[in-house]
């Protein structure tokens, strides 16, 4: 199965924006085997306008010049990516991740290049062309690269069915498709050609679709026909969007299961920004930090390291290897909050094995507080051990577990 348990990895987004280079990805991709790989860290993702060669920033450049083949395919631009050069594409920095035993991804926008369709090039094994499957009236509202498709073509497919067949060539075990995942109802069509050409390229590609908030309504048609979708627009480092996305929790955890993940965003942590200022840091505090991790963990989002690798510090790497922390993604199911309040929250999350069980408390308020959790069902009762995942401190239970928490700070405990 696709997507077993919600992927674990690393996207140049928050760090790079749409400026990454190859010897960036290779050298987060060789501290992630050696660092982080025994952790169940494995995918590294190449964000957006990789095809683009004088991107610079995490700005865009209107109507700039994309590298594509004859048939309206983007590749990568060499002078950022050498080993794309003469038509590789990807093929070569795919081959070198996985040589270290870890997974290759890419982003696309929804859509074909406006470039292509100017320039009236064929699509891959149809009589028509780039044009005539091009709807100008289907564009982003935030990039300019592409047009959509005209979903009720009877060669919609096509062109979606070329690039996917180009990936699978490259090896790329990972998509992130953008501009669709909160664009229903208009792209819900786009989605299922997207997706049928990911399932039928002749290679395990797991989809993921963005920007959220994709609309909770359609759920069903999220996991029919992808594997994970954001729940949230991008998420940076403020507290405002951590505390908002107890929410966004509380409403889709429901359809978190084995292949379909609701998605809320990578982990802006360590290293950001690099592009703007090689000494940006998070702006996240520590207790904000294990809140979000804890947070993530318990929902069971994927998790998507934002940070410039090859700088993370002693407090970031514990953040990210807490081997028993991220068990929880893969040990428990069914989780959800207890309770949601302005200042403070609980979740809880069964293990698959029966073997205890996983709670959390969060302290969202702006104070030092002491939060109390007290559960009556027989398998919270006293004498059972308790262990704190963060400090790792054990104690007995009396039937409640206690924690005085300084403000954004969470507690996770594994109860058995």
């Amino acid at each position: 199965m696709l997507a077993k348990y919600p992927p674990m990895g690393w996207n140049s987004w928050d760090c790079y924006g749409a400026a990454v280079t190859e010897d960036t990805v290779r050298q987060n991709a060789e501290y992630m085997a050696k660092h982080l790989k025994e952790y169940g860290w494995e995918y590294v993702v190449v964000d957006i306008e990789w095809f683009q060669p004088t991107a610079s920033s995490h700005e865009y450049e209107p109507f700039s010049s994309c590298t594509m083949d004859e048939y309206g395919r983007l590749l990568p631009a060499a002078n950022r990516f050498p080993s794309a050069a003469n038509g590789k594409g990807f093929a070569p920095l795919a081959e070198y991740v996985h040589s270290l035993g870890l997974k290759f991804g890419i982003h696309i926008m929804r859509g074909i290049p406006r470039m292509a369709a100017h320039r009236h090039l064929p699509i891959l094994g149809t009589s028509i062309t780039c044009a005539e499957l091009a709807n100008p009236n289907s564009i982003c509202a935030w990039n300019p690269d592409m047009y959509g498709v005209k979903q009720d073509h009877p060669l919609a497919q096509s062109y979606y069915d070329s690039i996917f067949q180009l990936y699978a060539q490259w090896g790329v075990d990972y998509v992130k498709c953008d501009d669709i995942a909160r664009e229903y109802p208009h792209c819900q069509r786009e989605i299922e050609l997207i997706s049928n050409a990911s399932r039928s390229c002749g290679r395990d590609i797991v989809l993921s679709l963005s920007p959220g908030p994709a609309p909770v309504e359609h759920a069903e048609h999220l996991k029919t026909y992808a594997n994970l979708w954001r729940i949230t627009d991008d998420f940076w480092d403020e507290w405002r969007l951590l505390k908002g996305m107890f929410e966004r929790a509380e409403k889709w955890c429901i359809h978190a299961g084995p292949g379909h993940w609701p998605d809320a965003d990578m982990l802006p942590v360590g290293a950001l920004r690099q592009d703007y200022d090689p000494e940006d840091w998070t702006k996240f505090t520590q207790p904000e930090q294990r809140t979000m991790m804890t947070l993530w963990c318990m929902m069971r989002s994927p998790l998507m390291i934002g940070a410039e690798m090859t700088k993370l510090d002693a407090f970031t790497k514990d953040l990210l290897t807490n081997r028993e922390l991220l068990a929880i993604q893969k040990e428990s199911f069914c989780a959800h909050p207890l309770y949601t309040l302005a200042d403070r929250a609980a979740w809880i999350a069964p293990r698959k094995d029966g073997k205890g069980v996983y709670l959390a408390l969060f302290n969202l308020s702006d104070e030092e507080t002491e939060l109390s959790l007290c559960l009556r069902e027989a398998e919270f009762a006293d004498g059972l051990t308790a262990t704190e995942l963060w400090s790792k401190a054990e104690t007995t239970t009396n039937g409640c577990l206690t924690a005085k928490l300084p403000a954004h700070d969470a507690a996770v405990w594994y109860v058995r």
